[in-house]
């Protein structure tokens, strides 16, 4: 019976971390996990023409303000001093939240804009006209927040009405809605299909055998 009870004694544990450790090893997997969640891409409505840049998968967080284009930069931290050598660094844009107002819209924005994209907006006298600029290199930096912006302010009745005197100035008709603008896509790429299948039909001979 003693010695029952001796090698009892010796079995257990000898102290409480032993125990934990022990636990530990056995216990089932984690049911949680400690990385990072993987930042979403803000995608735009349905109801809004397709950003034809598409999003900046690179540097992310320019998807949601005007960072005018701007990346992170990297490059090398040169030593002067006794230890020469080139250490590995990176700047990070200037980014600044910025109360913008727009006159199209009639109230004020918190926008996360760059100090680049600041002094372009100063100098195309305001936040719409800087929305507005149908060049390339604009529609480029604005990014998938500028696009979503920029529609928002085209789509107020002071710019509606601005488009329209320009319009009649200039004798051009009034353009299709969206949806008209995609039937009419539609139906152009179903007749380009056909034309191609034509000339197929047309060239091999032998193309309506293949098919069956």
């Amino acid at each position: 019976m003693a010695g029952l009870q001796s090698r009892s004694a010796l079995s257990l544990p000898f102290s409480l971390s032993t125990a934990f450790r022990n636990l530990s090893l056995t216990a089932s997997k984690r049911c949680f996990s400690t990385t990072l969640t993987t930042q979403k891409i803000k995608q735009l409505p349905d109801y809004i023409p397709p950003y034809p840049y598409g999003p900046n998968y690179v540097y992310k967080q320019s998807n949601t303000g005007l960072y005018g284009g701007a990346l992170i930069q990297f490059g090398n931290k040169i030593s002067k001093g006794r230890n020469e050598g080139k250490t590995r660094r990176l700047w990070k844009p200037n980014v600044r939240r910025k109360k913008i107002y727009s006159e199209a819209l009639e109230k004020s924005l918190y926008i996360k804009v760059t100090r680049k994209a600041l002094r372009t907006i100063w100098k195309s006298g305001g936040l719409d006209n800087y929305l507005l600029d149908d060049r390339p290199a604009r529609i480029k930096e604005l990014g998938m927040f500028g696009w979503h912006l920029r529609w928002q302010v085209m789509q107020t009745p002071k710019i509606q009405e601005r488009f329209r005197k320009e319009r009649k100035r200039l004798g051009l008709p009034e353009p299709p809605t969206f949806e008209e603008w995609l039937k009419q896509k539609e139906v152009e790429t179903k007749a380009q299909a056909e034309s191609q299948t034509n000339i197929k039909k047309a060239t091999n001979p032998t193309y309506n055998s293949k098919l069956y």
